[in-house]
């Protein structure tokens, strides 16, 4: 694993980082706006005070803060693949290069001391479970990985109240920053509640140190940050084009894990790109949380 000079000597001198995943930047976004907002993503952490550190895989190594070249390359390089933690080491082997899931960007950024991870949503259990049995890998190497994940919840598209039940059973803690209810990824709520309730960056640094004063399991902590109501995608508009994608994905067979994007671009096409805009809105609310926690957690460890 290479961890660039700047993280490398930001986490020497206990300053603040934040993981940043890449494939928001090689498989969410079309060319050349993914490389301006894998920009302004770096840039709204340093605002935040802390140093950004992009994670992807180039040329078989595991790369914890990329730089501009390194950027450039995830946002322009034909035949990228997904790497969930399981796919890095085939890849390191093989001497490839991909972006980094959020499975793979937390294992790499823990290993790498980096304590905060900000995201859009997180996989979870898709609807239909009890008939094909599919889950995301996020949420069992969430459930072994101690990193603190600012997320807009998880995908829409999922089952959220059985991933809510399965994050309960692996012991991986949620908390809702400034609200009551567990974000809804696009929407501002899910209508699912949470059990627990922080109001600032400091609070999410406290629940972080009594995590390592308890010890125990090295689990995850989840800190849901709604979207904006006023940048949500209109939640009529969500539900009946949902229930359209996930309809024709039927219809065509479409299966496993070929529907997860199948899905967003059913979103993304089917409501003139307003979903990706409510996406973004939220990737860059998690952004700026997520420094400001770095921050507190620096302060105060």
């Amino acid at each position: 694993m290479r961890v660039s000079d700047e993280v490398a000597e930001a986490l020497a001198a206990g300053r603040p980082v934040v993981a940043l995943e890449s494939t928001i930047i090689s498989h969410g976004l079309p060319q050349p706006r993914n490389l301006q907002v894998a920009l302004e993503l770096e840039e709204i952490v340093r605002e935040a005070g802390a140093v950004p550190a992009t994670v992807a895989v180039l040329d078989g190594v595991p790369r914890v803060g990329l730089g501009k070249d390194g950027l450039e390359r995830i946002a322009t390089e034909p035949g990228l693949r997904k790497l969930g933690f399981r796919d890095l080491a085939p890849a390191a082997a093989l001497r490839l290069s991909g972006a980094t899931t959020v499975s793979g960007t937390s294992f790499l950024a823990a290993r790498a001391g980096v304590r905060v991870f900000a995201t859009g949503g997180l996989g979870g259990v898709h609807r239909g479970y009890t008939a094909v049995q599919d889950e995301s890998a996020d949420i069992d190497t969430l459930s072994r990985t101690r990193i603190t994940v600012v997320c807009a919840g998880v995908k829409s598209i999922l089952d959220v109240p059985a991933t809510l039940q399965r994050l309960e059973t692996r012991q991986i803690t949620v908390v809702g920053y400034r609200t009551d209810e567990f974000p809804g990824f696009y929407l501002h709520s899910s209508g699912e509640p949470v059990d627990w309730r922080i109001e600032s960056p400091e609070e999410a640094a406290g629940v972080m140190r009594a995590q390592d004063a308890l010890g125990g399991l090295d689990t995850a902590l989840i800190v849901a940050n709604p979207v904006p109501v006023g940048e949500q995608l209109d939640p009529e508009l969500h539900d009946r084009v949902l229930a359209e994608g996930l309809r024709v994905a039927e219809e065509r067979g479409v299966a496993g894990q070929a529907i997860t994007p199948f899905l967003l671009e059913y979103l993304v096409n089917a409501t003139g790109g307003a979903s990706l805009e409510a996406n973004l809105a939220a990737v860059r609310g998690n952004t700026r949380l997520a420094g400001a926690i770095a921050a507190a957690w620096v302060r105060e460890h």
